[in-house]
């Protein structure tokens, strides 16, 4: 290759470098580029992409209404309560105190145990609030309490533990009342945005779950409620902590031989029909203030159809189903 072929080829790179230099310049002058003050493409994560709300924990007058004394009793052996407290009349202090009668008794004051100063101190009464507050988190409740035991988080489980408690009394406490509007208020929380929620369904009448009760199921529920630790149900049966039940309906109130009742059910003089049966078993504290009767009651009304319908086949000529 020549000198001139050299030449040529060197002009031609330098003449297209400095046509890109110049093209650079030029572009420079003419695009002035600015900073994004916002997302270029918004993307909508909608409600999905949001935390869901903390749940919101319902007040204890709904939890202890709906609560079950048969599960607080186990509930009360799974967090191993039995393993220092003892819960018949007149037993003996443990690890902790004897826990007969403590619901609505002095705080630190059961007779023959030694209770922390933090506890003996605060003068009150075990009332189902304060009974709630200790056992969520005993530490917090009364700091440097001999209580070892860390606390339950689950507001169910301590409701039901309550209402256990209330049960170990000749006369229960009653329950705290229900305040106006607060199932709505804890229901209407979690409710769906999507639309108004539909109305809720009319409840059936007593009369018309007692037309369709099951017989087995009313007598499978004496043994889950614990009746049959108290009842017994066959003709001429003995009584025990309670009557013997056969014949019951139909039959006058209080008045099973053999067995000695409180003035407040003997009190009623009255028989024992579906609706009466009914209302005792909802809550016989309710219904005969002072009975000896502990259990708190049955809340499901479905499940009293079933108990009533398998109390009136205990007879040998069963009462009459009413019309709904």
């Amino acid at each position: 290759m020549d000198s001139m072929m050299i030449n040529k080829a060197a002009a031609a790179v330098l003449v297209s470098g400095i046509a890109f230099f110049m093209a650079g310049r030029v572009g420079d002058l003419l695009v002035k580029p600015q900073e994004l003050t916002k997302t270029a493409i918004a993307i909508d994560m909608g409600a999905g992409g949001a935390a869901p709300p903390p749940a919101v924990e319902a007040p204890l007058p709904v939890l202890l209404a709906a609560a079950d004394p048969k599960a607080g009793q186990a509930d009360f052996a799974a967090a191993g309560c039995v393993a220092c407290h003892s819960v018949n009349e007149g037993g003996k202090a443990g690890v902790g105190p004897n826990l007969y009668g403590v619901v609505g008794a002095k705080e630190g004051g059961r007779p023959g145990f030694v209770y922390s100063a933090a506890l003996s101190g605060k003068g009150g009464e075990w009332t189902f609030e304060n009974l709630n507050t200790w056992i969520t988190k005993p530490a917090a409740f009364a700091p440097g309490t001999k209580m070892s035991y860390a606390g339950l988080a689950d507001a169910k489980k301590r409701s039901e533990i309550l209402v256990y408690l209330r049960t170990l009394a000749a006369t229960p406490m009653a329950l705290p009342a229900v305040p106006a509007g607060a199932v709505a208020a804890t229901t209407t929380s979690t409710t769906s945005t999507t639309g108004p929620a539909a109305p809720p369904a009319a409840p059936e009448s007593f009369d018309t779950l007692l037309a369709k009760a099951d017989v087995d199921q009313g007598k499978t529920a004496t043994l889950k409620l614990g009746c049959v630790a108290c009842h017994s149900f066959t003709e001429g049966g003995k009584n025990g902590l309670g009557p013997n039940l056969y014949g019951v309906v139909g039959g006058k109130q209080a008045s099973h031989e053999g067995f000695v009742y409180s003035a407040a059910l003997k009190a009623k003089d009255g028989i024992w029909t579906f609706d009466t049966l009914n209302t005792w078993l909802t809550k016989p504290a309710a219904y005969a203030p002072g009975t000896k009767m502990t259990y708190a009651g049955v809340a499901d009304t479905a499940t009293r159809a079933n108990l009533v319908a398998y109390l009136r086949s205990l007879s040998a000529n069963p009462a009459p189903l009413p019309t709904p």
